[in-house]
């Protein structure tokens, strides 16, 4: 990336942010007399008109996976309603404990818990990563008491989440990667290759967040099983469709605990579950291997301190949103909203294999990966962003998706997004000199000399999110 380029990209995320650094008054130190209440409200509509277009008419991959403004506006009650709740204290928000176990409980039924004889169970969490990192801080502990193990080491597919990076970042748990075949799904027999005396755990995705295909879960807790590992199946993302996928009569690879080596698998309320962002379960096969995941302390003089996932204090609000968008939708409801999901992406995926130059990665069943050998990806996903859409960039190899959501549902968003792609396509046909914006950021990311210059420009990115 020359100085040039680098100006482009720059300048292209701070016309992003430069509406609100400039557009508005900054409070970089507390104001002398606060705000009035109806200023502010009237500052957070006007950032919510901002910004709420784009989603609701159904331009971005995933992000928001409802979003029908009843919906909202009931979600929000059941905030309000409990937004003083705190799970760190049950004995005050007694109903926070009946919510995430409920929560907890219907989840584990809906992964097969009822087809075995083991006991299920969990915990809410944060989101996606907090699960995928107390899965993995699970098995260290588990490991470590078990099987005295205390350089451990976990295998995962190189398309799995990078929370695992993280969650061997954080905890001090080496993380081997392993390639993906030309499906890509995970390596059976490379997986096989890869355990030794340290690995505590294998994972698999049900789908990884790249490609949306599920990878061989079968096999490879199978091979956990037989090896006495842990399994994780991170169904973060597939977690709440592919249930409902399988009972529609799709053909959907099983992942979840009716497979006997499955023993954790994390799946996300707040995407296809529709609650609000910040809510998770993690679920184990049996209490003690549950019981590695809790933290107490019993000498501290402030007294006997107890949690069950990484925060102490957290909104016991998010809980209630979830056990609310659970028992409000039902089956029926995730049954029908599956529906057009599926068809939706089945349409997509069924004319945008007949545009010439574009390849179609795999066939899954609610997402459209695309790849190119004879054009830039990257120029098309740029093109795409100047007609508004917000397409998720992959690399490795270079490609990019759309997560579909019931936004794409919508009377004629996926006829605007296939005539748009299509005017794109051939516009980057006709005009293949250099990109701009953030494609020559995937491009550097596949070249391992330059990944070092990569993470500096995304530490830039990051403070200049925190600059006022």
């Amino acid at each position: 990336m020359d100085a040039a380029m680098f100006a482009d990209m720059m300048a292209g995320i701070e016309k992003t942010l430069k509406p609100y650094q400039e557009g508005f008054a900054k409070y970089d130190y507390l104001p002398e007399k606060g705000m009035d209440r109806e200023e502010i409200l009237e500052l957070m509509e006007q950032f919510k008109d901002m910004e709420a277009s784009k989603w609701k008419e159904g331009f971005i991959s995933g992000a928001v996976y409802h979003g029908n403004e009843a919906y909202i506006d009931f979600m929000n009650r059941v905030y309000a309603i409990n937004s003083q709740s705190n799970p760190l204290h049950p004995e005050i928000w007694p109903s926070t404990s009946k919510f995430e176990a409920e929560v907890v409980a219907m989840t584990a039924n809906m992964l097969s818990a009822d087809r075995t004889s083991d006991e299920i169970v969990g915990t809410v969490t944060s989101g996606g990563t907090e699960s995928i990192l107390l899965a993995m801080k699970t098995y260290r502990d588990w490991a470590r008491e078990t099987k005295d193990i205390t350089e451990p080491e976990i295998i995962a597919p190189t398309t799995a989440h990078a929370a695992f990076t993280k969650a061997g970042d954080y905890f001090g748990i080496k993380v081997v990667r392993i390639p993906v075949g030309a499906d890509f799904r995970a390596d059976v027999p490379a997986t096989w290759e890869a355990i030794n005396e340290n690995t505590i755990a294998l994972v698999g995705s049900a789908p990884p967040f790249p490609h949306g295909i599920v990878d061989p879960i079968e096999e490879l807790s199978e091979l956990a099983r037989q090896h006495e590992l842990g399994f994780h199946t991170d169904a973060c993302l597939g977690g709440f469709i592919l249930p409902w996928a399988e009972k529609l009569g799709y053909t959907v690879p099983p992942f979840d605990f009716r497979l006997p080596g499955v023993t954790s698998i994390s799946v996300d309320t707040h995407k296809y579950g529709y609650a609000a962002k910040g809510t998770s379960v993690v679920l184990y096969r049996g209490a003690e291997l549950r019981h590695f995941q809790y933290f107490s302390v019993t000498d501290w003089p402030g007294g006997f301190y107890v949690s069950p996932t990484f925060a102490g204090s957290r909104s016991g609000a998010l809980s209630a949103v979830a056990w609310a968008a659970m028992v409000s939708l039902g089956e029926k409801g995730y049954l029908d909203t599956a529906k057009r999901i599926l068809e939706t992406t089945a349409w997509l995926k069924r004319e945008m294999r007949e545009i010439p130059d574009i390849d179609m990665i795999g066939d899954p069943l609610f997402m459209v990966t695309f790849q190119s050998k004879s054009l830039n990806v990257y120029q098309i996903m740029e093109y795409m962003t100047e007609r508004n859409w917000d397409l998720s960039g992959l690399h490795l190899p270079p490609s990019a998706h759309l997560c579909i959501t019931l936004r794409h549902t919508q009377e004629g968003v996926k006829e605007r997004f296939l005539e748009d792609f299509t005017e794109a396509v051939k516009y980057v046909k006709e005009h293949p000199e250099a990109s701009e914006g953030m494609g020559p950021i995937y491009g550097m990311a596949a070249a391992i000399e330059t990944r070092g210059m990569v993470k500096s420009v995304f530490n830039w990115f990051m403070d200049l999110l925190y600059t006022v």
